[in-house]
């Protein structure tokens, strides 16, 4: 089949334990626009103006449990892209340095010999990131 049926991502959505605390991370620290959200659900939408993500509160945080990547399907992690090397270590400089990330690997090539870099941490609220140079 020549033709593809889906034209990349529209959105990415995520259940996060603290709206604020997401909203934080993410506009304050990376510097997304919230560009709406519906408070009844509760939700926000946020951009970086390539990449729209919605952030949903768990009906009941105290209750939620923490996503597993190597036990439950779904989202193993959500990987964001930065224009080249200094802007993965202005990246890394400004995630690492917030108290509540936890560093899951620091900045280094995708693979053996590969000249992509990559990082991954755990955001406020559990989410696994990474944040890559293009593939080159």
């Amino acid at each position: 089949m020549k033709d593809k049926l889906t034209r990349g991502v529209h959105h990415v959505g995520l259940t996060v334990p603290d709206l604020d605390q997401a909203r934080a991370f993410f506009c304050g620290v990376l510097g997304f626009d919230e560009v709406g959200g519906v408070p009844d659900y509760p939700s926000i939408f946020l951009s970086d103006g390539a990449i729209l993500l919605t952030l949903w509160r768990a009906a009941d945080p105290l209750s939620a449990r923490a996503f597993d990547r190597r036990t439950n399907i779904g989202l193993h992690h959500l990987s964001l892209a930065v224009a080249d090397d200094a802007a993965l270590d202005t990246a890394w400089e400004k995630v690492r340095a917030h108290p509540e990330v936890v560093v899951d690997a620091p900045p280094g090539p995708i693979r053996a010999g590969s000249a992509t870099r990559h990082f991954l941490v755990f955001i406020p609220g559990g989410i696994r990131l990474e944040f890559a140079t293009p593939f080159s």
